[in-house]
């Protein structure tokens, strides 16, 4: 049987790790949800204050949103380091 690179399977989640991967996709949803919920009701909350349209909570929710994006981004990083 001839050997190449192209047909040896590389497994996806070692074994072992599987755990692992469910606690950080957990994690990052949760960090998700929570960070853009509460932009988006802090904006609502200053928009019944102040009386204007849902552009503050528009902008809470986007705030929210891109805040959670930095939390997960340094959670790969560290989540990936440890790996390495």
């Amino acid at each position: 049987m001839l050997y190449s690179r192209r047909f040896v399977e590389v497994p996806v989640i070692e074994p072992g790790r599987g755990l692992a991967y469910l606690g950080l996709f957990s994690e990052i949803g949760i960090i998700l949800l929570i960070t853009t919920l509460c932009g988006a009701l802090a904006g609502h909350w200053v928009d019944d204050q102040v009386g204007t349209l849902p552009i503050l909570t528009v902008a809470g929710f986007l705030l929210g949103a891109a805040g959670g994006t930095v939390v997960i981004y340094r959670l790969l990083m560290r989540f990936l380091a440890r790996l390495g």
